[in-house]
């Protein structure tokens, strides 16, 4: 063991770790935008309508938000090594299929079945987070994961336009999935929990435990009630200061969603702007939501480690993001290609600021419930991949797309007073037994 000034030096193993994770969000995000590169020539070969391919687009949606509470119960009894290996070998095996697709059935199963396999990533992602970093540190850890969707979606779209072209889109699902195939078996040979990990030592896990970390991992309290009763489920719906973490997930994926899915129109068909130039500039929105992302993670502990309160740490970044985001209306009052780039950054810098609010799962639930509490915080923000692709399609059917802007913008304003309104007192939670008599945990 390496020695300073005569004390042990702890080990930095959680840093490792969290960098698997990050490798993990980027496959799990370039998974899910490879069917946009591929959607031209693919929907041209299979002789799929704008109808039909719509459908398929929202089918990795449905089963991956449906799929959240499901996803947080199995994070919660199966360790993330196992659990993870198993969701990145399945999702990448659904990928890979797509390469042999046929038709509209079938590609349509096989997206239904890549967000089925993806619906637990993250709530494992926060399972991990939550055993390998003390609080202090938890949302720089939270945010330099989550950072792994913008950089793999602004840097590695032009990769996968790349392969299409030389390999087809049959090449491109055949490429991604077998890169997912390869990374699930590094993982499950690398990964190991905080107490399982041969290379730390006593002082970091001490470091962990003392800062609110929970090294136990996937070992459950057995005097706990099980996760599996109704009981826990009301118990994580019918918190307000939950429901006031969901509302604003649910905004701020309403901003990703416009993004993922209508942004490229934007600019081609409402903005007239060419397609190739377009591929370029609809990369430094994500860029600026992965800057705001980090910059709100490191403000956030840097407060905690002034001895700010929990509440204005961790709330402020992300109340003062989704106030930002609101700005996008801004393009609506911009001609010049430069404004609207601004303002459309300038947004999704707000959003990803208001990424870091995984770390709410962590604070509000009870320590036994963070995965099916952390499937029902996915669960309620991801329904933001069914309900706004669809209205923004009704708001400009004809033809202008100023309300659309205008009702991402306002969805930003409310997510930011729920935080102002209802997460209101963070304190300790509280388990509710089958007859009812409130126990409170003690404080981390």
């Amino acid at each position: 063991m390496e020695k300073q000034s005569g004390l042990i030096r702890k080990t930095n193993v959680r840093y490792a770790m969290l960098a698997l994770v990050f490798v993990n969000v980027m496959i799990n995000y370039l998974d899910r935008s490879n069917l946009s590169v591929a959607a031209a020539a693919l929907s041209k070969d299979l002789s799929l309508s704008t109808v039909q391919m719509g459908l398929i687009f929202s089918a990795f949606g449905w089963t991956y938000a449906i799929l959240q509470i499901p996803g947080g119960l199995i994070a919660d009894r199966i360790g993330p090594r196992v659990l993870y290996a198993v969701c990145l070998i399945t999702w990448s095996i659904a990928t890979v299929c797509q390469g042999f697709a046929r038709g509209f059935v079938s590609l349509f199963g096989l997206r239904l079945a890549t967000g089925a396999f993806e619906a637990p990533s993250y709530p494992i992602n926060n399972r991990i987070v939550t055993s390998w970093f003390p609080n202090h540190e938890r949302a720089s850890a939270i945010a330099l994961y989550v950072s792994g969707q913008f950089i793999g979606l602004a840097f590695f779209t032009p990769v996968l336009v790349t392969i299409q072209y030389y390999a087809g889109w049959k090449g491109l699902f055949v490429t991604t999935g077998l890169v997912g195939l390869i990374w699930g078996l590094i993982w499950y040979f690398f990964y190991r929990d905080p107490l399982d990990h041969p290379r730390v030592n006593a002082e970091e896990l001490n470091y962990i435990q003392k800062g609110g970390g929970l090294i136990e991992g996937k070992k459950i309290d057995k005097t706990q009630p099980s996760i599996w009763k109704w009981i826990n489920l009301k118990q994580v719906i019918g918190s307000r200061n939950l429901w006031g973490v969901y509302i604003g997930q649910f905004a701020m994926n309403a901003m990703l969603w416009f993004f993922l899915t209508w942004f490229p129109t934007y600019l081609v068909q409402y903005r007239g702007l060419n397609f190739i130039k377009s591929g370029y500039l609809a990369s430094i929105p994500f860029l600026a939501a992965c800057a705001g992302l980090l910059l709100s993670g490191f403000v956030s502990d840097y407060l905690i480690r002034q001895g700010k309160s929990i509440a204005m740490a961790r709330k402020t970044p992300i109340i003062i993001g989704l106030v930002v985001s609101a700005s996008i209306v801004g393009a609506n009052y911009s001609t010049s290609t430069t404004a609207i780039i601004f303002f459309m950054a300038l947004a999704f810098f707000g959003a990803g600021m208001a990424l870091i609010s995984w770390v709410f799962v962590s604070i509000l639930s009870p320590k036994h419930l963070i995965g099916l509490t952390g499937g029902v915080f996915n669960f309620m923000g991801n329904l933001a991949s069914i309900i706004v692709p669809i209205v923004i399609g009704y708001l400009a059917k004809d033809g202008d797309f100023k309300p659309a802007l205008v009702f991402i913008g306002a969805l930003g304003l409310i997510g930011a007073c729920s935080y102002l309104f209802l997460v209101r007192n963070i304190e300790p939670p509280i388990i509710l037994t089958e007859e009812k008599e409130p126990k409170v945990l003690s404080a981390s």
